[in-house]
């Protein structure tokens, strides 16, 4: 009878097996499927940080989770690149699937092979492995070393930063054995006067000291690499010390106010600095260490966590300098730990010096010297928002971390305002004019167009109007803090001076074709004249490019961004030139054209400028000045001043078309120049018929 019944059981089970797996089974999502192809189901997301569980029947097979929500590193074209990624229990990477991204090095440059490729790199790894990217054919044993990818290094290593800051925080968070952020802060006001001596006697610093005899069990590879470096009779192998200089208490106290303020300004917010003081024997760097580098010999950890420190280069313009004495030493550097290692002071960090040795012929591993070390807890704080505090928004984190470069832009902005409003008092100065003019071009070129990449785009515009028609988010436009600015100043200026602000003063790619337009100039290069009745009508293909590339946008996305490579923007600003063979032969072809044509693409083929003259056409403050005989009879500026042909024959401004150089207001002003006072002072000449008497 117990038979019958174990029996009946088991068949019942068997026999549910399949409604099991059946009800178990949910609809997955296509890209997770690609990650866990084994997934029967998907847990709900979670609610604390948005990451999705995956399970075959009842087993968690891991969590899969989009880059976006955890890291936020501006790639080459100034967004950010969104992957699914996929980790198991234990913090192994799965695989991934690229979400989105708008890297030009791989949309027109390569394909998205070589990117793929690269990512490949991380399946099988775990997020507690030190990566390393062109290691340059290093090895080791404690570190994992991938190959790069020629002329896209910004690219690869935003890619590196991403998977490894969004995977370092949902590990933290999710994983067994991952170390979770303390709720301690340093006390801000924590100081008191100390010594290099009392530091270390109250644990602020850390000594580690290698011994000879720390050898004796060890194999004896590791032996043989010892005496490569140093005699086996001496007592001491290597001596370091080791100084958190962020520490209030600790860095004032070595490194003065003063200079302790001065680092604190060459740190990000969040990072940490440490000073490393090699005093005896091996040293944490090598004789060919080069400076913002990190240390071959040091490795940095916190439960396991590995934590990427970089040499700063703090004094390579400074000489050392020391509020206390410091012990004699070999070498010292500073070295920067940055915000997404998340470092916890509070917490045990285990410092290693690592020695290189050759465990078989063809093989090379490091052997690791621990010491770990404890802050004294009288440093520390409860931290009272710990529990209540909210994630920063992604905007304004990047908007601090570009505060240098907003600083200067808007400086700019402001000059160059003060400059068109109060135009009259400064034309009166051709060369200083001129001057201002030239400067400006260099700055447009190389401080927004190439180091900020603050090219406007007619992408620009029709990424405005999707979102006006599918629901305006700002918080989506403020993540390219240059780009928002720009667009913001030139918005209220096109109503209040036309577009000639933008186009003639911030656009990187009309400045270089200015430029251009100078060097044929300064040679002599003799310009093609367009016809008035030509000109009129080319100057109406940009808006029908603008027309066609806007009305594309609401069928395709895809269409228009084809479509918006009339543009040479990306090209020549955004790519360096460094892009497949046509769109370089398109761009280099438009400003060799200017060579010929004063500014060819702003006149007949900007889809962006079209855009602008739209709603700059009648500006509320006509600024540019003329003169009653301007147009009649004077057409001086007409025919030899304005490059741009945007004087109509009466001698009025044509504000949809000008850029305003300022070039026609300048001869207003210069008695050298302007023709009309002498048209004035020309006597004018009356034919006297005469009658011959004999003849009547």
């Amino acid at each position: 009878m117990k038979n019958f019944v174990l029996t009946c059981i088991l068949l019942l089970t068997l026999f549910s097996l399949p409604t099991q797996a059946k009800e178990d089974a949910t609809d997955i999502p296509e890209n997770i499927a690609k990650i866990f192809p084994t997934a029967t189901r998907i847990g709900a997301e979670h609610t604390d940080i948005p990451v999705t569980p995956v399970y075959q029947l009842q087993q968690l097979l891991g969590y899969a989770f989009e880059s976006r929500h955890f890291a936020s590193f501006l790639g080459f074209s100034g967004k950010p690149i969104n992957m699914l990624i996929g980790i198991d229990e234990k913090g192994t990477f799965i695989d991934f699937v690229v979400i989105e991204h708008a890297e030009p090095i791989f949309l027109h440059g390569y394909d998205e092979q070589p990117m793929l490729d690269f990512i490949d790199q991380y399946k099988g790894h775990n997020v507690k492995d030190r990566f390393i990217i062109d290691g340059n054919g290093a090895s080791g044993s404690d570190a994992v070393y991938f190959d790069g990818i020629t002329r896209a290094t910004v690219s690869v290593l935003v890619i590196n930063d991403t998977i490894i800051t969004a995977a370092l925080k949902v590990a933290r968070a999710k994983l067994d054995g991952f170390l979770a952020p303390s709720n301690k802060i340093l006390k801000p006001d924590y100081f008191e006067p100390l010594n290099f001596e009392q530091l270390l006697a109250r644990g602020y610093i850390t000594e580690q000291t290698i011994f000879n005899t720390d050898f004796d069990d060890l194999a004896s590879e590791i032996k043989t690499a010892r005496d490569d470096f140093f005699d086996s009779d001496i007592d001491v192998f290597s001596q370091h010390y080791y100084l958190l200089l962020s520490i209030p208490v600790i860095g004032k106290n070595i490194l003065g106010e003063q200079e302790f303020n001065r680092l604190n300004e060459e740190l990000k917010p969040g990072e940490i600095a440490l000073m490393v003081l090699h005093t005896q024997g091996y040293s944490f760097i090598s004789d060919d260490f080069i400076p913002q580098t990190p240390p071959e010999n040091l490795r940095l950890r916190q439960g396991e966590m590995p934590l990427p420190a970089r040499d700063m280069d703090f004094y390579s313009f400074s000489d050392e300098s020391f509020e206390t004495e410091l012990p004699d030493y070999l070498d010292l550097k500073i070295l920067r730990l940055k915000s997404q290692t998340g470092l916890d002071l509070s917490l045990p960090l285990d410092y290693s010096i690592a020695l290189t040795y050759s465990p078989t012929f063809l093989e090379r591993a490091d052997h690791l010297f621990d010491k770990q070390a404890s802050l004294s807890e009288e440093l520390f704080m409860d931290n009272p928002a710990a529990k209540v505090a909210k994630p920063k928004p992604l905007w304004m984190t990047l908007w601090q971390s570009r505060s240098i470069e907003i600083g200067i832009l808007l400086l700019y902005l402001g000059l160059l305002t003060h400059f068109f409003v109060f135009q009259e008092k400064y034309v009166k100065y051709t060369k200083l004019v001129h001057q201002v003019r030239f400067a400006s071009l260099f700055f447009i070129i190389f401080f927004i167009g190439y180091y900020t990449q603050g090219q406007l785009s007619v992408v620009n515009i029709y990424t405005l109007l999707l979102a006006l028609y599918d629901g305006f988010q700002i918080e989506v436009f403020l993540l390219d803090p240059i780009i928002f600015i720009m667009w913001l100043f030139v918005f209220v200026t096109l109503f209040l001076f036309g577009r000639g602000l933008f186009c003639g003063w911030l656009c990187p790619f009309g400045s270089m074709q200015e430029l251009a337009a100078h060097v044929a100039t300064k040679f002599k290069i003799k310009q093609i004249k367009i016809k008035d009745e030509h000109h009129k009508a080319a100057t109406k293909i940009k808006y029908v490019l603008l027309l066609g590339i806007v009305f594309c946008a609401f069928y395709s996305f895809t269409l228009a961004e084809s479509l918006a490579e009339v543009e040479p923007f990306k090209t020549a600003v955004t790519m360096n030139f460094v892009r497949y063979w046509p769109y370089v032969l398109y761009a280099v072809v438009l400003v060799l054209l200017s060579l010929k044509i004063h500014k060819f693409y702003c006149r007949y083929l900007c889809p962006l400028g079209a855009g602008l003259a739209v709603l700059g056409r009648y500006p509320i403050f006509k600024l540019l000045r003329r003169r009653e005989e301007c147009g009649s009879p004077c057409h001086l500026c007409r025919q030899k001043k304005c490059g741009i042909n945007a004087i109509n024959k009466d001698g009025s401004i044509d504000y949809a078309e000008c850029v305003q150089c300022l070039e026609c207001v300048v001869v207003l002003d210069n008695k050298d120049l302007c023709k009309i006072d002498k048209y004035k002072k020309r006597a004018v000449k009356t034919r006297v018929r005469t009658i011959n008497p004999v003849s009547q």
